[in-house]
């Protein structure tokens, strides 16, 4: 038994949102999109703190590495612009691609940051000197989303051609390549555990994939429209979709069952456009969209 509770709504941005993220630091929130502006919210307070920078171009990313004091920002415009959070400024941006940044992860053991980009490539920087190390080409079209398997061996790459390429995270060279999906993947994630990884598409379809065979182990018709983000329950066995389709809906991690639909048509006061984007504050679930909204729930798992 999932019960879901609406506990606070955030408003303040003019534009759809596209990017939220959660800080290293307890409690606090940043939200970018198609407005002026990187937000900081306080989730203990439910509030508005200040805008932390501003921006020429649209936000699409976001991102805040373990152990470095640091909030890396893609643009639409392919700069990645680069906040010290103990400096409390800007540090120079990163400037290598030239179209839209869509995804930014770090590699922990490696101390590397992940820069996925509309022009097919993946820039790889030293968190350390926030210089560029590697570029790697791996599709010719967009890459829009990026996850990194938990014991960092591997790294999977969601592309706008309807492939999934697996590389190898030692030396960057490509493992495989999954196709399933019949239009652009929006969203990965390995599993906590790392045996199966999720794919969401805007086919509209989950598929779950094996990743010791990179074989399809099930393919789900999740949403009515395409899914923009998954994010799996930092403890529990559970994980949540978002989609265009303006709902939220939660599956089983070990049975792929579909649990809980957070959506209009079942009575909840939700998102009333697209769905782009989820996190986990440990029992809480975040989720923002074109509504210009944060919407924060409260979910018991009986």
């Amino acid at each position: 038994m999932i019960t879901v509770e609406k506990t606070a709504e955030l408003t303040g941005h003019s534009n759809p949102i596209f990017a939220l993220t959660l800080s290293q630091k307890p409690g606090i929130l940043f939200t970018g999109g198609n407005d002026k502006g990187v937000v900081e919210w306080s989730l203990k307070t439910n509030s508005f703190i200040k805008v932390m920078f501003p921006v020429a171009t649209s936000v699409y990313a976001i991102h805040c590495p373990e152990d470095y004091p640091l909030m890396i920002t893609g643009l639409r415009s392919g700069e990645v612009m680069v906040f010290d959070f103990i400096k409390q400024q800007l540090l120079p941006s990163l400037k290598h691609h030239r179209k839209p940044i869509f995804d930014i992860k770090s590699v922990n053991t490696k101390k590397e940051l992940l820069v996925a980009s509309e022009d097919g490539t993946v820039s790889i920087w030293s968190l350390d000197t926030l210089q560029l190390v590697h570029t790697i080409k791996v599709s010719n079209d967009t890459i829009r989303c990026i996850s990194i398997s938990p014991d960092e061996k591997q790294v999977a790459f969601g592309c706008r051609d309807s492939e999934i390429k697996i590389y190898d995270l030692d030396d960057y060279t490509l493992v495989d390549t999954l196709k399933g999906h019949t239009m652009a993947v929006f969203s990965l994630q390995y599993s906590p555990g790392g045996n199966y990884m999720v794919s969401g598409s805007r086919d509209a379809q989950v598929k779950i994939w094996d990743t010791n065979t990179f074989k399809l182990k099930e393919n789900i018709p999740a949403h009515l429209f395409a899914i923009n983000h998954i994010a799996f329950h930092p403890t529990q066995p559970y994980f949540a979709t978002a989609s265009m389709d303006k709902s939220i809906k939660l599956w089983g991690a070990d049975d792929f069952k579909l649990y809980k639909i957070i959506s209009r048509e079942k009575g909840f006061d939700t998102h009333r456009l697209s769905v782009n984007k989820i996190a986990w504050n440990s029992n809480q679930l975040l989720s923002t969209g074109d509504d210009k909204k944060i919407i924060l729930w409260d979910i018991k798992f009986d």
